[in-house]
């Protein structure tokens, strides 16, 4: 665990238990259901508003509903290439979704498609920064971090059609 997150915190969702890490500063990871350990240590106090907040904005999320997060963040991984991109995601309308090569291009780097990809495998904040809508060229799904049947749950909670495979 990084040593800059101060504590953190399990959301419980229709999607699942999600474990929220946090500083004074911001979110600094989330961690998706399946990957939060029941007996990992939470936060005893009262998390600060922003969190409050956050939690408030999963559960909707996790209900279908589109939510503009208005949380602050503070990943405390990635290179620079991966932050350039984490930005880019971040900027991915909700039920949109846009293609690796696409955001290669949006960070300057046109070939990186595969960095692109690896980037998003690495994001620290997942749904915050949706990594989840990004997806081949071809309209296959490509891969996520949290596996490829939370990436079409999160897909299609926002409507989003995807081709047949």
């Amino acid at each position: 665990m990084d040593n800059l997150v101060r504590d953190s915190l399990i959301v419980r969702t229709k999607l699942g238990a999600f474990r929220v890490r946090y500083t004074p500063r911001g979110i600094v990871a989330l961690d998706f259901p399946g990957s939060v350990e029941s007996g990992s240590p939470v936060v005893a106090g009262k998390p600060p508003l922003f969190i409050r907040t956050f939690s408030r904005q999963l559960k909707s999320y996790a209900e279908g509903k589109a939510v503009r997060w208005r949380i602050p963040v503070a990943p405390s991984s990635g290179t620079d290439f991966q932050r350039q991109v984490w930005r880019v995601l971040a900027k991915i309308p909700w039920g949109e979704t846009r293609s690796y090569g696409w955001v290669a291009r949006q960070v300057g780097k046109p070939g990186a498609s595969r960095a692109v990809g690896t980037a998003c495998g690495t994001n620290p904040i997942p749904v915050i920064i949706p990594c989840h809508r990004v997806i081949a060229s071809d309209g296959s799904l490509g891969g996520f971090g949290g596996g490829l049947p939370m990436k079409k749950r999160l897909l299609a909670l926002e409507k989003v059609v995807l081709k047949e495979e």
